[in-house]
């Protein structure tokens, strides 16, 4: 394992090579819509975990890497169905699946409620009521997510999931949902506002592949799993300052 997938039959790295460059080079999907994935430096330049794991990918599979920078989950989606990029860095979700194959996770984050101060919500339980309007960010896994589970909230969509607590506030709106970091950035960026305690729903972040491509969805499996065993994500994790989010579980066998 953590040799970085040398237990990997040679054939079978070549057809992944073959499948995620069929341009010549890997074109990663950096999302800057998810600041536990990416984030722009001083300088502006790409930096994050999934960075540092497209980056990695590539030179394991001696590759050039293109990152290729979206803000928003579902113009990744949209991205990866159209074959525009070869690898995407984005959350398991069902609706997804019909146009991607997944690895395993390789990050767990945690979906977060942000209220007024003076809301009468006070459990994550208690959002999914008539007459509530939550916001969320258009086609983000917490879009997915909630669009399946809310039966009497009505869910209003912002173009991107960093939007989301402007339009909040903007529309006066009762409700903002997404990354439980970007929350808490929030929180701390405007006044009035609070986190409801605990989570509604726990995200798996894997590496994604458009559908159909066998060998690469093999490969980026054993890698994923390699990154995780070696050390490599957990240490990504901290060299960026990011907290709230967690290795996930080795994948079993």
């Amino acid at each position: 394992m953590l040799g970085g997938c040398a237990a990997t039959p040679a054939a079978d790295r070549g057809a992944a090579r073959t499948e995620l460059a069929p341009t010549g080079k890997l074109r990663a999907a950096i999302n800057f819509g998810n600041p536990i994935l990416a984030s722009r430096g001083t300088g502006g330049e790409p930096q994050g975990v999934s960075v540092d794991l497209a980056r990695e990918a590539a030179a394991r599979l001696d590759l050039a890497v293109e990152l290729v920078q979206f803000n928003s989950a579902g113009n990744v989606v949209d991205a990866v169905k159209a074959g525009r990029v070869d690898m995407a860095f984005v959350a398991i979700d069902p609706v997804r699946g019909a146009d991607m194959d997944y690895t395993a996770p390789y990050v767990i984050i945690e979906g977060a409620y942000l209220v007024r101060n003076a809301s009468t919500l006070q459990r994550n339980e208690e959002v999914d009521r008539p007459g509530t309007r939550v916001v969320v960010g258009r086609g983000s896994a917490y879009d997915l997510f909630l669009t399946r589970e809310l039966k009497s909230a009505a869910l209003v969509r912002a173009p991107t999931s960093p939007a989301v607590t402007d339009m909040f506030l903007a529309q006066n709106l009762d409700v903002a949902a997404g990354v439980k970091q970007q929350l808490e950035a929030d929180a701390r960026r405007v006044s009035g506002v609070r986190l409801l305690p605990g989570r509604f729903m726990v995200i798996e972040q894997a590496i994604g592949v458009p559908k159909g491509r066998v060998a690469a969805q093999a490969w980026l499996s054993g890698f994923v799993e390699a990154m995780k065993h070696s050390g490599f994500v957990a240490a990504a994790l901290k060299r960026h300052a990011i907290e709230g989010a967690a290795v996930a579980p080795l994948r079993p066998g």
